[in-house]
Order: structure tokens, then C-alpha cells, then sequence
């Protein structure tokens, strides 16, 4: 059953609002990962697919509170980062201040960028595309501001898939009991969970296995080729990750136009 545009727009609020209240936890955790060895174990990911050019343009769809951002500022590429969360963005801009690297923030919906086309060498994004209200429409904006050769590198993964998949919620389930069983907290426990529920119950890629969807949709979308990894989180989750999202792997994808 397809949603009004109303309801669609209520949607987005609705993750807007959740991710505002998160903004200050989200960020002491992107704080953590800059200030171990996940800021090196990313950027080599991250930079062993880019294209080839330097300095690149790059954009980071939903940054959050910047991680992908400052990482990819500090290895001298020229960054603009956007999200639609203002929240986010006050601590996206002080973490750039705290490690001295100049990015371009942008306050907008990542359905509608604000660039002109073929502005981009590199698009990355990590944990968005699951909130979107119209994934499909956002991959084509995605497309348009990115220059001929370009490359989008997603992180994403099935996360509430378990709403609607007995067997995904099994694993789901298996989780909780592991975490507790080897005295790893939960990431789940200090989370709003009931929100983010609710708001994944109406969340259209919530039903869907990807990245299988993400393929079918972005070759329709224009991309030439397409390289799936759907294990990346063994080489960039450390073993707390690991076991809170055990049955959830997390996929990459790049795609160049």
C-alpha cells in the first residue's frame, strides 16, 4: 500500500526529530571512532575505492556528526557534508573544529540536494538509506550530482527486517541473548527503541532484502557497474559490533556512474 505524500512528509519528521535526540550520543560514539583505529581502518576503505583524481570533491549524503566527513577532509580531499538534522550538524561542526579540517555543512533533505549536476567525484554515505521516505527517488539525485566516472560508496544494512522476517527476527532475538551471555552491552537497551520502531514499521526499504533492491534500483537508475560486499562489517566492526548485529551484516556498495 503506497503512502500519501502527507504521510510520507510526517515520516521524515518523525526520523528527523528521532535523530535530533540522538545527535549528542551519536557523536560521542563517531568521537570514539576518530580517536581509535576506526578513523584509519575507514578512510583506507573508503579511499581503496574512490576514484583515482586529487584533491576529490566529495559529498557526504547524511553525515551525521561527521565522521566520514572529517576522515576524508583530513586525507586533503575537498568535503561537503549534508544532513537534515540540525542537531546533527552542531556536532558535526564542532568535531571538524576540534581536528582543524575545513568542511563545507549543508542543512537539507538528501531528496533534494542543493548542487549543481555533476558536482561530485565521490558521494559517501553510511546508515541512510534505510530512514529514507523515497530511497528509490534519492538514488536518482544522488546520480545527478555526481560527475560521469564518479563513484557512491553506501554502508547500510537490513536493520528492521526483523519486523517482518521470522527468520531475521530469530536472529534478531539470538543477538540480544548473545550480548548478555558474553557481558557485551546492548546497543539496543539505551536506545529509544519504541520510536525507531514505529518509524521503521512505515519506512519502505524496512520490508525489503538488500542489497538486492539497492541493485535492481541503481542499475535502472543509470549506474554502469555495481560492486557489492555484503560482509564489510568483519573488517570494520570491532567485536562489540559484532555480536549486537550478528544476524544483520553490514553491506557496501559502490556504484559509478
Amino acid at each position: 500500500m503506497l503512502m500519501s505524500s502527507k504521510s510520507l512528509d510526517q515520516v521524515l519528521c518523525s526520523v528527523t526529530s528521532y535523530w535530533n535526540e540522538r545527535a549528542l550520543s551519536y557523536s560521542e560514539a563517531n568521537q570514539e571512532e576518530l580517536a581509535g583505529i576506526k578513523r584509519t581502518v575507514w578512510q583506507n576503505l573508503l579511499l581503496s575505492h574512490a576514484p583515482d583524481s586529487k584533491p576529490l570533491r566529495v559529498l557526504d549524503i547524511g553525515t551525521g556528526p561527521g565522521f566520514f566527513a572529517v576522515i576524508m577532509a583530513q586525507a586533503g580531499h575537498i568535503v561537503t557534508a549534508v544532513d537534515a538534522t540540525t542537531g546533527m550538524l552542531e556536532q558535526a561542526k564542532t568535531n571538524a573544529l576540534h581536528y582543524n579540517v575545513d568542511i563545507n555543512f549543508v542543512e537539507c533533505d538528501v531528496h533534494n540536494l542543493p548542487f549543481d549536476d555533476d558536482s561530485f567525484d565521490l558521494i559517501i554515505t553510511r546508515n541512510v538509506t534505510w530512514n529514507l521516505k523515497k530511497p528509490d527517488a534519492a538514488y536518482q539525485e544522488w546520480y545527478r550530482v555526481l560527475k560521469t566516472d564518479g563513484r557512491l560508496i553506501n554502508f547500510d544494512a537490513n536493520w528492521y527486517l526483523h519486523l517482518f522476517d521470522s527468520v531475521y527476527k530469530a536472529g534478531f532475538d539470538q543477538d540480544r541473548k548473545n550480548t548478555q551471555q558474553q557481558g557485551i552491552p546492548d546497543h539496543y537497551i539505551n536506545t529509544d527503541t519504541v520510536t525507531m520502531t514505529q518509524i521503521a514499521e512505515v519506512l519502505p526499504l524496512s520490508k525489503v532484502l538488500r542489497p538486492q533492491w539497492d541493485a535492481t534500483v541503481l542499475l535502472n537508475t543509470g549506474f554502469k557497474q555495481c560492486l557489492f560486499d555484503v560482509n564489510i562489517g568483519e573488517k570494520v566492526w570491532d567485536h562489540e559490533e559484532k555480536i549486537n548485529y550478528g544476524s544483520t551484516p553490514m553491506f557496501m556498495i559502490v556504484a559509478e556512474k
